[in-house]
């Protein structure tokens, strides 16, 4: 079984605070490169969130880069072309779905072209909206 994990799942596995902790590493845990997958996109918000979390103390760079590495350890990382960039905004256009939602949207995209079986978040409603028909059925909660 494969499966593709959102942002939002990767944050509450490296953050040891985050309320879906436990079950978010779990999941972590189980990837490796050939079963698991994230998007590109993904590398970068992981990094963002985690050096902007209002904890004290702030979490630094360094250990963020951390984070960011066992991504690349663990995780297929699915990269988009430019005609799917421009697809998933013509895509979201079309549905009335602005502001955040791309950024989701672009994840899902990710996801739909990594083919896995399941597709884990903790925003369920959000990609819901975003998803194409064909892959909004695989989303899960871990």
């Amino acid at each position: 079984m494969t499966i593709f994990l959102d942002t939002s799942v990767l944050v509450a596995a490296f953050w040891g605070d985050h309320p879906q902790h436990e079950a978010s590493v779990a999941l972590l845990k189980a990837a490796e490169p050939p079963i698991a997958f994230c998007a590109a996109h993904t590398v970068a918000e992981v990094y963002s969130t985690m050096t902007r979390l209002p904890v004290k103390p702030p979490i630094p760079t360094e250990q963020a880069l951390l984070f960011i590495r066992q991504i690349r350890e663990r995780f297929t990382v699915v990269a988009l072309t430019e005609a799917e960039y421009f697809e998933t905004t013509e895509r979201l256009a079309e549905k009335g779905l602005a502001k955040s939602f791309i950024y989701d949207g672009l994840i899902m995209t990710a996801a739909e072209k990594s083919a896995a079986d399941s597709i884990y978040t903790w925003n369920i409603d959000h990609f819901r909206r975003v998803s194409p028909a064909t892959t909004a059925a695989k989303l899960r909660t871990p």
